[in-house]
């Protein structure tokens, strides 16, 4: 009996540490870079692209242009993100970084969102800005700061976030993310413009609003 017991309890450790190998990952790429391609039949499907051969990757793969120009900020929120991720630098892919520059319009702002699969590390270039985030439930804390050229400040991933120009000139920032597809969802958009759109009712409740509210946002977004 203490032989069966005694190899129960090695067959059990064993499959405890074959289940812990199993759901362990290495987030750090295997290779060198793996330049990603639209074409399957040339490559290999790594971390959501497929990888050209990299004896073929050449300056061009990780290479951008145009950060330099400022965005169209002649819309509703008064600011234009310009985004360079693996769709722009195709050798991002697996690197787990992408850049985005941000333009600021006087009294614009980048509306409240979030990046499911990044955090954010902002740095101002230009004007003043008025930035914060909040914490997760239940606390819902609001955590915020003011801006000058040069500062820097962090906005933890998944967490609600924004960033509104406090003068009257145009205002710059540009961030860095943890991602090389950090992924956007504005709150406003998402949850008033969605496609279908919800229900009223659930907003109405959700919200506290009224009805004709709720519906009016929906028509706007």
């Amino acid at each position: 009996m203490k032989g069966i017991h005694s190899t129960f309890l090695a067959c059990f450790l064993v499959s405890a540490f074959a289940c812990f190998l199993a759901s362990a990952f290495d987030p750090s790429p295997l290779q060198d870079f793996c330049v990603a391609i639209d074409d399957p039949k040339a490559g290999v499907f790594v971390n959501g692209k497929f990888c050209k051969d990299p004896k073929l990757a050449v300056a061009d793969d990780f290479f951008f242009s145009g950060l330099n120009k400022p965005g169209n900020t002649n819309n509703r929120v008064g600011s234009n993100v310009t985004t360079v991720n693996v769709d722009q630098i195709p050798g991002l892919n697996t690197l787990g970084i992408s850049l985005v520059r941000i333009d600021y319009a006087p009294y614009g702002e980048n509306p409240p969102h979030t990046h499911p699969r990044g955090t954010e590390i902002l740095v101002v270039v230009q004007g003043t800005l008025y930035v914060g985030f909040v914490t997760s439930n239940p606390e819902n804390r609001l955590i915020t700061k003011i801006l000058y050229p040069g500062d820097v400040f962090v906005f933890p991933i998944g967490l609600i976030h924004f960033q509104y120009n406090l003068g009257s000139t145009a205002a710059v920032a540009f961030a860095g993310l943890s991602s090389q597809n950090a992924g956007v969802i504005t709150i406003a958009n998402a949850v008033f413009g969605s496609n279908p759109p919800i229900n009223p009712d659930v907003l109405t409740k959700a919200f506290q609003l009224d009805k004709n509210v709720v519906t009016h946002l929906q028509s706007i977004f």
